[in-house]
């Protein structure tokens, strides 16, 4: 015979357990337990990126931004970049300004320790369905930096990759929804 005491202390512990199970997966929709919604507008499923026109002396920027245009939008929104003929949206834009700034220099030879490669670009995010432009920025600016001298030595074309990565993360950004 089982002793009344432990079919009840049974008994809450079930009832606790099936309690919290329930707690926690009906307030929960996504692993964190708090409701995500997309960042970007879901009335679109794709995007077709445009070659940016560039007028710069430095002639892989162009080629470097929009791969990384591409690889940002592919990764982190909703969207398939695809032909334009089969966009929903269009995005297009021009890189109007590429320099590079010396920030320092060894004291001794004089050779750049540090530089800041600094591009400006225009662009804009079309409905492709109304014509209508979604986003669009004139003037937009960023800046990275690289380290040609020792210990580094770090090439232009790093200084182009960092700028050409940050450009796309930060124009992706703005194609978020404005809440």
């Amino acid at each position: 015979m089982i002793p009344d005491v432990s079919i009840r202390a049974a008994a809450t512990s079930l009832s606790t357990l099936l309690g919290l199970m329930i707690i926690l997966t009906g307030c929960s929709t996504s692993g964190s337990g708090i409701e995500s919604a997309s960042q970007f507008e879901t009335k679109y499923r794709s995007i077709s990126v445009l070659a940016f026109a560039n007028a710069t002396s430095d002639l892989k920027i162009a080629a470097n931004l929009n791969e990384a245009l591409v690889k940002e939008i592919e990764t982190i929104t909703p969207w398939k970049v695809t032909g334009q003929g089969r966009a929903d949206t269009m995005l297009r834009g021009s890189i109007n300004r590429y320099r590079l700034v010396l920030l320092s220099k060894d004291p001794t030879t004089g050779l750049a320790n540090e530089m800041l490669v600094e591009a400006t670009v225009d662009f804009e995010w079309i409905n492709l369905r109304t014509g209508e432009p979604i986003v669009a920025r004139n003037g937009f600016a960023v800046s990275a930096m690289f380290t040609p001298s020792r210990p580094l030595q770090q090439p232009i074309d790093i200084g182009r990759f960092e700028i050409a990565q940050t450009l796309a993360q930060d124009i992706v950004d703005t194609l978020q929804v404005d809440w």
